[in-house]
């Protein structure tokens, strides 16, 4: 085998030693023992290096192409199989998910990435602890375990977080939370977007893997993408719930604006008589009553005094007020 961590695209590589733990590529012959390689398909020489590991052009151009969403496609010699991880990177988004690709054979596995995909990080350290897969196909459904996992976490984050606001709605601020329900509804719809095709690109390896995986690894492959499936109906529920939650919102809002009209009405409802009295006698014409009269401001005074409290009678007789 070709040396490859002086190409610019390698990122590790490794050879199963069959009890959990691994030797790196460079220190070991990998002739007749199952191998590793981790890939970035950003660089330049990604292509021409899987070319160089013997993969058919067209197996290559679908690895190492931009876009791509979770599917399985079967392969003389192997799989190729299109994945997609929470993306744990610093600084982006988890609905942002990373794409995982990965060419599957036998006794070889190769995967590629662009971004840095954490469950491949966690696995290489457990085999360099003599904790890992024993063999490719183990290695393969760790993989697959390990990003549903991740995904766990995150659906299990957001149905705590919709929870929380579920309980404490009426003593948060509607804004706040109107907005962070909208970004929790966003992002997983992001989720669900991938989740699942993905849920159908692992079923699809299962029915097209039964010559290189056991009776064993097929049950344990099978109950990865009945996890996949509890997945996308849970974050279907999620985008329920946060429907049910604006509606909410909505009407919440809705209530204090009536609320605040509701005060604004009975105001000047009170008000209106009044108004209507001092524009009355505030008219700048001759011949109004009680002009020359010094009792007549206090009589004006107590005739919409009398008029409020009437009105406030009135109201509360009708269960206005």
């Amino acid at each position: 085998m070709k040396d490859l961590s002086k190409t610019e695209c390698f990122v590790h590589g490794v050879v199963l030693n069959g009890d959990g733990s691994c030797v790196d590529i460079d220190d070991t012959s990998a002739e007749g023992k199952p191998v590793w390689l981790h890939l970035d398909y950003s660089e330049n020489d990604c292509a021409e290096t899987l070319s160089d590991l013997g993969l058919p052009i067209t197996v290559v151009e679908s690895l190492v192409r931009t876009n791509t969403r979770p599917r399985t496609l079967r392969e003389k010699d192997g799989f190729i199989v299109f994945l997609r991880a929470v993306n744990l990177n610093p600084g982006d988004d988890i609905d942002d998910m990373v794409s995982l690709r990965a060419w599957f054979e036998k006794d070889r596995l190769i995967t590629i990435r662009q971004r840095r995909v954490f469950s491949i990080q966690d696995i290489r350290k457990e085999m360099e602890a003599g904790k890992g897969p024993t063999t490719i196909q183990g290695l393969f459904l760790t993989i697959i375990e390990r990003l549903a996992d991740r995904i766990s976490e995150v659906v299990d984050d957001i149905e705590e977080k919709i929870g929380n606001y579920e309980d404490t709605l009426e003593s948060l601020n509607s804004n706040d939370i109107r907005i962070t329900v909208s970004n929790l509804r966003r992002q997983s719809a992001q989720i669900r977007r991938y989740l699942a095709p993905q849920r159908e690109a692992l079923d699809s390896f299962y029915r097209l893997s039964h010559e290189v995986m056991s009776e064993k690894r097929g049950f344990e492959l099978h109950e990865q993408t009945d996890r996949i499936i509890r997945y996308v109906e849970d974050l279907d529920l999620v985008r329920e719930r946060c429907l049910v939650l604006q509606e909410e919102l909505m009407n919440r809002i809705a209530q204090e604006q009536n609320a605040r009209t509701y005060v604004l009405s009975i105001v000047a409802a009170i008000f209106l008589p009044i108004s209507f009295i001092t524009g009355l006698f505030g008219m700048n014409v001759a011949g109004l009553p009680g002009i020359e009269e010094p009792m007549a401001f206090n009589l004006v005074s107590f005739a919409m005094g009398a008029i409020v409290v009437g009105i406030v009678v009135y109201f509360r007789t009708r269960k206005w007020l």
